[in-house]
């Protein structure tokens, strides 16, 4: 029945690194991006073959995969040459958390971890619920402001919007959060933040260090309530800004402790 399914895979992503070591199809891969922190022992099991939008094309070659696998627009050049050289490629390209929880199920169907991968991915959902129903008593949402990117600003993508709202927050910029492209989330000026004064700002910035007193230094934002009362929090980028497990699990329950601290000081 199994006998067609892949054997060796390359993840050129971290999500589906985790996610096949999730599910205990972890003996498939043979290749990970350098990026990859989830699980750790996964730098020290797997060769590193890619950056993000950059791969040793060669060597991944020389891997021999029956299936490479990777995550959206950001890295179609990776994939047309793999498949200009005869590979398979599965490139996943959701956005949403409803885009997760499929992404989890039809790649553990692929390697042959169907049940595994929907009990994975029920578990999630379980939490999903259970934080939702805590995040219902809020008595106090906060107004929340996420940075993606610094220069120029960009705010968050759809499943960090998504996040926010399930924590009992509310994203300022959820009107921008479901554009596709990052380039459509970006903000003409740092004065659009002024106009929407937030409680709180989570940042991410894809990998960059974040530098809160850059943030500081912006002309104008002292008179924001998220400077005045200290409440700037910056996520790590390979949970937050992953689009797989880390960001509904280890991602919630950050967003939450942040939220429930928050709340705590609001009278």
């Amino acid at each position: 029945m199994y006998e067609n399914l892949p054997k060796r895979i390359v993840c050129l992503t971290e999500e589906t690194t985790e996610t096949l070591y999730s599910i205990g199809a972890e003996d498939l891969i043979v290749g990970i991006t350098q990026f990859v922190k989830r699980p750790k022992r996964a730098r020290k099991e797997k060769p590193v073959v890619s950056r993000y939008i950059d791969a040793k094309i060669d060597k991944i070659i020389e891997l021999d995969p029956d299936l490479v696998l990777a995550w959206s627009d950001l890295q179609a050049d990776i994939c047309a040459e793999l498949i200009k050289s005869g590979k398979n490629v599965m490139c996943f390209n959701h956005r949403t958390i409803g885009g997760i929880l499929k992404f989890i199920e039809q790649l553990g169907a692929m390697v042959g971890k169907y049940e595994e991968s929907l009990a994975f991915a029920n578990n999630i959902n379980d939490k999903i619920e259970r934080t939702i129903a805590k995040a219902s008593e809020r008595k106090y949402k906060p107004r929340v402001y996420f940075e993606e990117w610094d220069e120029p600003i960009i705010t968050g993508i759809s499943w960090v919007s998504e996040l926010i709202e399930i924590c009992g927050g509310v994203d300022v910029y959820s009107d921008l959060s479901f554009k596709f492209h990052a380039k459509d989330r970006i903000l003409d000026s740092s004065d659009r933040v002024l106009e929407k004064d937030s409680d709180i700002m989570l940042a991410s910035w894809c990998g960059k260090k974040f530098n809160k007193d850059n943030v500081l230094r912006r002309d104008g934002w002292s008179k924001l309530q998220f400077v005045i009362n200290d409440e700037i929090h910056e996520l790590p980028s390979e949970i937050i800004l992953q689009p797989g497990p880390a960001a509904l699990t280890d991602g919630i329950d950050l967003i939450m402790d942040i939220f429930d601290k928050w709340e705590s000081k609001q009278k």
